[in-house]
């Protein structure tokens, strides 16, 4: 069900959708949420939603580290659980295997006994088949909605009592205006009733219901009146938050309101003051950003944005640096221009102790760079606590407790120390002592000392300092990062130079040979900057420059 760019092209799931079906007279309402314990914000307001999950795993990995997170949440609500082992078409599937990892994991996340005894179905998505053995498969998914209907209790709810609905999600059209969506937990809506809107018991204003649709396959449909235990969105409410409830005009109480975790880390957004400031996108000023940063909170639970130390820097939290990225990305897209600083953890202090966030690490890698991954992972802090052989193909499965703060900029320091092998999965674990000081980059940066478009002669000498990230060509500014110094510390350099044509030397130009530029994404700048440094972000390019705020002397 991803439907938007980003999801496609990263291929993850962002945003929580839902869609029904009808199976044997019975309506289905299915929901399908991101597994990414950084979206675990999506996760956790919608499972009131539902009544029971599907916990879709592969039927060769087994579950992944990040599933753990969402099927936590899943098992603390007390929710029931069918396990559906998909591409059991795969010729390397073990299904065995699968399924006692999964049950181990119940175990470790303290599931109760009846939701350790979950139904198992094997089932290949591509071919449209599932089935209750993993030798024999119908011809269709019969067998999982089956399943659905005998495992996953119908809602509980009541159908005559004072209408309560919570609200979960919000969409925005500009016909409509805002259109909020929840589950009806009690009593029935109608089309065109007045209700009461309660955010706690005090706080309650009246409004009118203008419209109301059901959701059927991938659309909305409209409808006159909806029933309790059924999913609808409700138009005509124009100033509905997340986590308001719509209740009877007369009786009505509020339901719980939902809660989510703690952001553990946070980045400065500010308004670009590089030379190219206004050249690339639409929108470049601080009440643009501001009201953009605004928007985002009505739907992005799990983040949040305070004033920074000047009227145009925002300091923006969320659950990893995944979920401020994506973020940024989509602004990006929408036109904004801006400046982002280096991620931060967000420490605690509880009875006079500091603590920091740690995650669990989870990395497969070939043994023969093992020693490598160790070591980076050790002068990040980082503590094993587990070590495994997986398989015949010589992979070690390594599991480390270690603090947010050495995980980033890990990715691409453990691809590199593995010749691009590992395999790194995190998932937020706890908040734990200060672990102390840490290095994190060895390398300083190659700075442009002087504004202009970069030549092949000035490049050609100043690819022997490092790794450069610009070709010849490319307009740069003072202060802009143009590449990765081999050596700690900075260096500053000119990439403008041109070479002295005078009329004595006559000889032809000599063909100079220039290394491919480093080709840095926008996940790969955040990991890379430091304190002192700032990614610039503009519709169409992604630069990186020194704060100025921190003019430090650099290495001339």
């Amino acid at each position: 069900m991803d439907s938007n760019d980003l999801e496609r092209e990263r291929g993850i799931t962002i945003l929580s959708k839902n869609t029904s079906i009808t199976y044997k007279d019975s309506k289905i309402n299915i929901i399908d949420t991101p597994g990414h314990s950084d979206f675990g914000g999506e996760v956790e307001r919608i499972l009131n939603m539902v009544e029971g999950i599907l916990l879709v795993v592969d039927s060769v990995e087994g579950p992944m580290p990040q599933t753990r997170f969402v099927l936590k949440k899943a098992l603390e609500f007390g929710h029931a659980v069918v396990v559906v082992v998909n591409k059991i078409d795969r010729p390397s599937a073990r299904p065995d295997f699968v399924i006692n990892s999964t049950f181990e994991l119940f175990i470790e996340l303290n599931a109760t006994d009846e939701q350790c005894d979950f139904q198992a179905i094997y089932a290949s998505g591509i071919k449209g088949k599932a089935g209750l053995s993993a030798d024999n498969l119908a011809d269709d998914l019969g067998p999982l909605f089956e399943a659905i209907m005998r495992c996953i209790p119908g809602p509980a709810i009541d159908k005559d009592g004072a209408l309560q609905m919570l609200v979960t999600n919000i969409e925005y059209d500009e016909h409509k205006g805002r259109i909020a969506i929840g589950r009806l937990h009690a009593g029935v809506l109608r089309k065109g009733m007045e209700v009461k809107v309660c955010t706690t018991e005090d706080a309650c204003r009246v409004a009118r219901v203008s419209e109301l649709f059901v959701y059927e396959k991938f659309s909305r449909v409209p409808a006159e009146s909806v029933e309790a235990g059924d999913i609808c969105a409700v138009c005509g409410i124009n100033d509905i938050q997340i986590g308001e409830t719509i209740a009877c005009k007369i009786s009505g109480t509020p339901l719980p309101a939902i809660r989510v975790e703690e952001p553990t880390v946070k980045m400065a957004f500010a308004i670009n003051t590089s030379p190219f400031v206004g050249r690339e996108g639409k929108y470049v000023t601080s009440r643009n950003l501001r009201d953009r940063l605004s928007r985002e909170l009505e739907r992005n639970l799990a983040m949040k944005v305070e004033d920074g130390e000047t009227a145009d820097t925002f300091i923006v939290s969320g659950r990893g640096t995944l979920h401020i990225t994506i973020l940024i990305e989509n602004m990006r897209r929408e036109g904004y221009e801006f400046m982002v600083g280096p991620p931060k953890v967000i420490n605690k202090r509880v009875n006079d102790k500091l603590l920091e966030p740690y995650e669990i690490a989870t990395v497969e890698v070939p043994e023969e760079h093992m020693g490598p991954v160790v070591e980076l992972l050790g002068k990040r802090r980082g503590q094993m606590f587990d070590m495994q052989g997986v398989g015949s193909e010589g992979t070690t499965f390594l599991k480390y407790k270690i603090p947010t703060r050495g995980l980033l900029g890990l990715r691409n320091a453990i691809l590199t120390a593995s010749r691009g092998t590992a395999i790194l999965n995190t998932v937020f674990d706890s908040y734990g002592p200060w672990a102390g000081d840490m290095s994190t980059r060895d390398q300083g940066s190659l700075v442009a000392f002087e504004g202009g478009t970069s030549t092949s002669y000035a490049i050609s000498s100043s690819q022997e300092r490092g790794q450069l990230f610009i070709g010849p060509g490319v307009e740069v500014y003072k202060g802009q990062i143009v590449g990765i110094h081999q050596r700690p510390g900075d260096l500053s350099l000119n990439v403008c130079k041109k070479k002295a044509a005078t009329n004595i030397r006559s000889n032809k130009e000599q063909t100079v040979i220039l290394d491919t530029p480093l080709d840095y994404s926008l996940d790969d700048c955040i990991e890379y900057i430091q304190e002192d440094e700032l990614v610039e972000v503009t519709p169409a390019s992604i630069r990186m420059c020194k704060n100025p705020k921190f003019s430090k002397k650099s290495n001339r």
